[in-house]
């Protein structure tokens, strides 16, 4: 994990290792702020959508319980809301680095779409 020192806050980049390993013990509620459509074509079974464009970082839950880590595509998007987070004092704050491009590259299962059927399917990672 990097931790960058905000004005706001500090601004922690999770690698796609911490998150999956935190996300399967339950310790972290991971959003995804891409575009629906983006979602709807494939995403990690679990998380919560929260697209960018929808985004009232003000509304967001407390971290009392579960740290929230935010990812999008690549990583950049995800960077901007968790400093749009911290700007509305929402502490602490985390972002996957590399987004949804890299929890693919790193062989991590999610649910994808089937071209021929339309139906979704789910997309076995390294852990079966």
């Amino acid at each position: 994990m990097d931790i960058e020192t905000t004005p706001t806050g500090d601004l922690e980049t999770w690698t796609v290792e911490e998150v999956a390993k935190a996300f399967r013990a339950g310790e972290i509620v991971l959003i995804d702020v891409r575009t629906i459509q983006e979602y709807a074509f494939e995403h990690i079974r679990g998380e919560l959508l929260l697209p960018l464009p929808f985004l009232e970082p003000e509304r967001l839950p407390s971290q009392d319980g579960k740290r929230i880590v935010f990812h999008c595509g690549s990583g950049v998007r995800s960077e901007k809301v968790a400093r749009m987070a911290l700007a509305a004092g929402i502490t602490p704050v985390a972002h996957m680095q590399g987004g949804f491009a890299a929890w693919k590259q790193a062989n991590e299962a999610y649910m994808g779409t089937d071209i021929a059927t339309g139906n979704s399917v789910r997309v076995p990672g390294k852990d079966g």
